[in-house]
């Protein structure tokens, strides 16, 4: 299942649960998983699906494992019990906080990030899609897409997300993989 028309109805499926549902679309650096989430999110735009990038909530090029805690503290677990959630901002440039994001309750969210499927649960209103391709291809598009700012910094988040893989096997637990390369 690769195709956009696809997924849309795999994720509508899921939805059609009471209450809201989530998509997960997580991957490596690179895969293709902004691109994606922003063409699912026009696709269910009739839903009210907030979009959360992973981008916001890192706290800097070290914060992947810390993001996992903000995602599954600050946002999910209360818009899980149906209160309004939120998460800190990053500002990149400066390499600090700035500011905070409040996502109101009932709507279906969409969480796109490395990282991302670390908010997975058996819940059947929980997609995870996952985005991948080769490690040449990841790079040349991740450093290309951010003009230098991530080149200093590449050999250390591939680090951090190899041991997020180590933990443990999100891809086997995806609803749907999509190879991009």
């Amino acid at each position: 299942m690769t195709d956009l028309a696809s997924l849309t109805d795999l994720v509508r499926r899921a939805w059609a649960a009471p209450g809201p549902g989530v998509l997960l679309i997580d991957g490596p650096s690179g895969s293709g998983k902004s691109t994606l989430a922003d063409e699912l999110q026009a696709s269910l735009s009739d839903t009210g699906a907030i979009l959360i990038r992973m981008d916001e909530i890192y706290p800097g090029w070290v914060g992947l494992d810390e993001s996992r805690t903000i995602l599954a503290r600050d946002v999910l677990s209360p818009w899980r019990r149906g209160e309004p959630s939120g998460h800190a901002l990053w500002d990149w440039a400066a390499d600090r906080q700035s500011g905070w994001r409040e996502i109101p309750a009932g709507h279906p969210l969409l969480v796109e990030g490395c990282g991302a499927a670390s908010g997975w649960t058996s819940d059947p209103a929980t997609v995870l899609v996952w985005v991948e391709a080769s490690d040449d291809t990841r790079k040349r598009r991740a450093l290309a897409r951010d003009a230098g700012t991530f080149d200093a910094h590449w050999e250390m988040w591939d680090a951090q997300w190899r041991h997020y893989l180590a933990r443990a096997d999100y891809r086997a637990r995806a609803d749907a993989v999509i190879r991009t390369d």
